[in-house]
């Protein structure tokens, strides 16, 4: 039986800069849309889900710092130790803006529009986020690092929110139940909380396990 070539790890460093790079490009488009979509509906969920493409960015840019500093051993630890609370703290953000942007539309009793545009894109998000989220996670395990463990997983997480938006906006769309799309804000700020105060105080790490 042929045996697999292992990757180098410059290698691993060249395909984790290309996944970041299209990352970038992807979060782009999407936060453009998905914000503009939302403010013209009046959705929190959208607008938020925005937010978050957002702070993927950030998160992919500062994962980039990360992944240049990689082949040099005297700046990686500190890099990655920097790295990784700069993303927890990005989650942190987003998850207070949707706390109180949810809970300020729920008392307000503010019903959304129904956004096409906006379904589109959660839908596409759907699909592409854990495609994407999943080779980033091998390059990050592969290195060994949770800086960029902790940036995969803010990709797992915006193809989570894109399914918890999509039913929000959905439920809207279809059957008018305009608390839905503020309602799946709300569930999404413990799971963005959660991972914001791990990185914050640079706990987790990989596990090296698929």
């Amino acid at each position: 039986m042929a045996s697999v070539a292992i990757p180098s790890r410059s290698e691993l460093v060249r395909r984790g800069l290309w996944l970041n790079y299209v990352t970038i490009g992807y979060n782009t488009v999407e936060a453009i849309v998905a914000l503009a979509a939302g403010l013209v509906a009046g959705s929190v969920a959208l607008v938020g889900f925005g937010v978050d493409s957002g702070i993927e960015l950030t998160a992919s840019v500062a994962a980039q710092w990360r992944l240049r500093a990689d082949l040099d051993p005297d700046r990686r630890e500190r890099v990655e130790r920097v790295t990784h609370r700069m993303i927890g703290a990005s989650f942190l953000a987003l998850a207070a803006y949707l706390a109180v942007e949810s809970v300020a539309t729920l008392w307000e009793r503010e019903a959304p529009d129904a956004s096409t545009v906006g379904l589109v894109i959660l839908i596409l998000s759907v699909l592409v986020m854990p495609v994407l989220a999943r080779a980033k996670r091998h390059v990050a395990r592969a290195l060994q690092s949770r800086a960029l463990e902790a940036d995969a997983a803010q990709t797992s997480l915006c193809a989570y929110l894109s399914v918890i938006a999509l039913a929000g906006v959905g439920l809207n769309a279809a059957l008018g139940w305009w608390w839905a799309d503020p309602a799946a804000a709300i569930v999404m700020v413990p799971i963005i909380a959660k991972e914001g105060i791990e990185g914050v105080r640079d706990e987790g790490g990989c596990d090296c396990q698929d």
